[in-house]
């Protein structure tokens, strides 16, 4: 909670106006105790996933196949509107059992023991940039770990199936897991808050921008206009999906974000066999219609 009653009072301890975003985070956290502000993180994340997903269930459903087949990476793998429903409910109360869980308070005193503050001022961007790669570089490296012990024998056949209950997979089935594995993987997601604090509202732009991301790598498209091609290293969708088509066997791609890691480690072999494989097809069947171009042209002149 910020203790001032008013903004005026706000500006005079700083020195100075606040800027919007301040003012705005002022009157929203006045009177909200920090540990419902925490909560709130996890509602964003929740409601992120949740409407992230729905343009691509409505694009994989309502859509004409001939013009999502193209960035389709599995094309003839198509679920039926039950099958999303089941997925994104099941998932649903999964995510609602975990978040209201005593479990999942933990994080909470952790986080302001680490030096997680709710006041003003505001971080700048500069900071909040430096922050969010930091967590992005912490979580890819506890997460790629995390995600290989998860396909252990043991672990894969109690915990992680259900994940790979999709080997095509969609939108909704990002966070579509066993609750243990919501809270083993999400601790590569808090490591680094607590590695390097931050303010609560940088901490929940990064629960938004990792709902986003989870979505993007499970959603089953390789856009070649997505904003996120223009991120270094990032893993994206085709990345992803190669894993989850691999199922219970799947040995690359383990990393959340980027690629560094598998190759670092060596679990990306595979995946790039099989990209050289698709490549390779590709350039056969381009060969054969130039081909096929070029004779019925001449038959023409």
């Amino acid at each position: 909670m910020i203790p001032y009653a008013t903004v005026e009072a706000a500006e005079e301890a700083l020195g100075r106006a606040m800027t919007w975003m301040e003012v705005a985070w002022f009157r929203h956290s006045r009177s909200t105790p920090d540990y419902c502000l925490y909560y709130e993180s996890l509602v964003i994340l929740l409601t992120v996933y949740s409407v992230t997903s729905l343009p691509l269930t409505l694009l994989e459903l309502c859509a004409p196949a001939k013009l999502t087949t193209p960035y389709k990476l599995q094309p003839e793998a198509r679920l039926s509107p039950a099958a999303f429903l089941g997925c994104y409910k099941e998932t649903l109360r999964v995510l609602v059992l975990v978040i209201i869980s005593p479990v999942l308070y933990l994080p909470y005193p952790i986080l302001k023991m680490a030096g997680t503050r709710t006041g003003l001022p505001l971080p700048s961007a500069g900071e909040v940039a430096a922050q969010l790669v930091v967590y992005m570089l912490v979580e890819d490296y506890f997460g790629y770990w995390l995600h290989r012990l998860l396909h252990s024998r043991w672990a894969y056949d109690n915990i992680h199936y259900i994940h790979h209950e999709y080997p095509a997979p969609i939108g909704f089935a990002a966070l579509h897991s066993h609750w243990v594995e919501l809270l083993i993987l999400g601790f590569s997601v808090f490591v680094g808050t607590v590695i390097v604090p931050c303010h609560m509202a940088t901490f929940m732009l990064w629960l938004a921008i990792r709902g986003i991301v989870s979505v993007d790598t499970h959603s089953g498209y390789d856009f070649p206009f997505s904003p996120a091609k223009l991120i270094p290293f990032y893993g994206g969708a085709q990345c992803h999906d190669y894993h989850h088509f691999g199922g219970k066997w799947s040995q690359s791609n383990f990393a959340p974000f980027f690629t560094f890691c598998d190759y670092i480690y060596g679990t990306d072999k595979g995946y790039k066999h099989h990209k050289a494989s698709l490549e390779k097809n590709m350039e056969s069947v381009r060969s054969e219609k130039e081909g096929l171009n070029g004779s019925i042209s001449r038959k023409q002149d």
